[in-house]
């Protein structure tokens, strides 16, 4: 027979929540990044309380300044590092995503936001996580729900295009 206990382990397990010391259900919330503090208080309120919203501040990777950035025995695959000054901020971001249930990346809808999304995916390696793209155009309440309503996927073809004129 089932314990309250096996019960209430196995409703953990398939929902995704977990038990707080005090025996409370405590439901992952999703993460979201964006690039800016200011956005990400301002979207905060606009999503409620199943979202945490934290900054990235940027870029948190780039090509290393003092030397070649590219592998040439690698079909010059670029050779990437967490910019000087953004190894906490990153660290931080991999910590909320490990906690969180989801991961939305609400970066701007250009090809440096696409970039800077992509760039987020490679340092905090979520693991098993739904890794969303949203794009809003706006920042109203009516345009990020919006948003949230129909997240998609990040543009690699962005990605590429940033990467390409980076290097050069």
């Amino acid at each position: 027979h089932a314990t309250d206990s096996d019960r209430q382990g196995l409703r953990s397990s398939v929902c995704g929540h977990r038990s707080s010391p005090g025996g409370n259900i405590v439901v992952p919330k999703s993460l979201v990044i964006v690039e800016s503090p200011a956005k990400a208080k301002t979207i905060t309120k606009f999503l409620g309380k199943g979202y945490v919203v934290k900054a990235s501040y940027g870029h948190v990777r780039d090509l290393p300044p003092n030397r070649l950035a590219v592998d040439t025995k690698r079909n010059f695959k670029p050779q990437y590092q967490v910019v000087k000054g953004r190894e906490k901020i990153v660290e931080e971001l991999r910590k909320s995503a490990r906690n969180s249930q989801a991961i939305y990346l609400a970066t701007d809808p250009d090809r440096e936001g696409e970039a800077i999304g992509w760039h987020l995916v490679q340092e905090l390696k979520p693991p098993k996580k739904a890794v969303h793209r949203v794009v809003f155009r706006e920042v109203t309440k009516r345009a990020v729900q919006e948003a949230f309503a129909h997240p998609g996927s990040l543009d690699l073809k962005k990605v590429e295009a940033q990467q390409a004129h980076r290097i050069l």
